[in-house]
Order: C-alpha cells, then structure tokens, then sequence
C-alpha cells in the first residue's frame, strides 16, 4: 500500500537494521486518518469473508483493529491481554508469546466467554517480525474452535520468518507494508 509505504519513509525512523520506530503515526501517536485508509484496505483485501469478530493482540494493535472493525460492519473488537488481572472473569485460553521488541516470553490470555465455536475472526496487528504473537492468537483461535478467515498486518519486516511461516500454514496474510531491507546509518528503507 503505497500510502502507508510513503508514510514509513517520510516518518518512520530507522532504529537499526530490525528496528523501526512508526510510534509518530502508527502506535504511540495514530494518525486516524491513514489507519482509516488501512482498515478500508483490509475490507477490500478481505472482502466476501465472513467476518464476525476482529482480534489483537495489546497494546498497539488496538487502534488499528478498532478502527478497522467500522468497515466490517463494526464487529467487536477482542483484544488479547498480555497480563492476568482481577477484571478477567471466569475461564480463560492462555498461551505463551515471545516478544521481539520487549525480549522476552509472556502469556497472553483471553475470557473463553468471548471467542466461541463458530466465529469467524480476523487477526489485526501493527507488526509482524518472527510471528510469535500471530502464532499466540492462533494458539488462542484454535483453542476457541474459531475460524481464522485472514490476518491483517500494517508492517511486515519482511527479512525475518514471521511472514513466510504463517502464509506456509495456508493463511491468507495481507501485510499493507513489506520492509525487505533497513539501513540505520542512511535511513533508507527497501519494500517488496
């Protein structure tokens, strides 16, 4: 999506050759704006799929799922907690993800009250780097007997394995923006 591919390279800053920071336009601060466009992207991509229910995972992929809800019939939205607290009632599915950014394993968990048998759900997120917290939530869909009808993702770091393993296992993966190549010395950034 050549929008968000332009708004990376006037915005976004090379951290290192992994790293990027998008938290002016995308996670810390949100342009409302481009994640509308995103979400209308995403209806479009994955359109004629029936889906119910939007999932994420916390923090940063909140805005983008919520947003992009609207152009799914506004559908609810479920995010994945990344901590147990008192206000999770009852059952719960839990699995365990390591994160790339933060550097370490957590659990995430989700009330078993809100993903069932026969919901058609699509997975939004902000990144994609290892595929570790996609594979946590389809840890989580698989528990639920829910169906997993895409996965939407801003940015793919398309230099690491997340991407190829999770389109290996058959699911239809729209990444909007795919970084084949940072430099942290020019700031230069290469898409597929």
């Amino acid at each position: 999506m050549k929008l968000l591919e332009d708004r990376i390279v006037r915005d976004g800053v090379v951290k290192t050759e992994y790293v990027i920071k998008v938290g002016s336009f995308l996670n810390h601060q949100i342009d409302t704006a481009l994640v509308d466009e995103l979400g209308a992207e995403w209806a479009r991509r994955f359109a004629g799929k029936p889906v119910d229910k939007i999932v994420t995972i916390e923090s940063s992929g909140i805005a983008l799922a919520a947003i992009a809800a609207r152009h799914f019939g506004n559908c609810p939205v479920i995010v994945a907690k990344k901590s147990r607290s008192m206000n999770l009632d009852g059952d719960l599915y839990a699995t365990q993800v390591e994160s790339f950014t933060r550097g370490g394993v957590f659990d995430i968990v989700m009330e078993r009250r809100l993903l069932k048998p026969g919901d058609h759900i699509l997975i939004i997120d902000d990144f994609l780097a290892t595929g570790s917290a996609l594979t946590g939530l389809l840890d989580i869909a698989e528990q639920a007997g829910a169906t997993v009808e895409g996965i939407g993702i801003a940015v793919e770091k398309g230099f690491q394995p997340g991407g190829e393993s999770i389109r290996a296992h058959g699911y239809q993966l729209e990444s909007l923006a795919i970084i084949e190549k940072m430099d942290p010395d020019t700031g230069a950034i290469e898409f597929r």
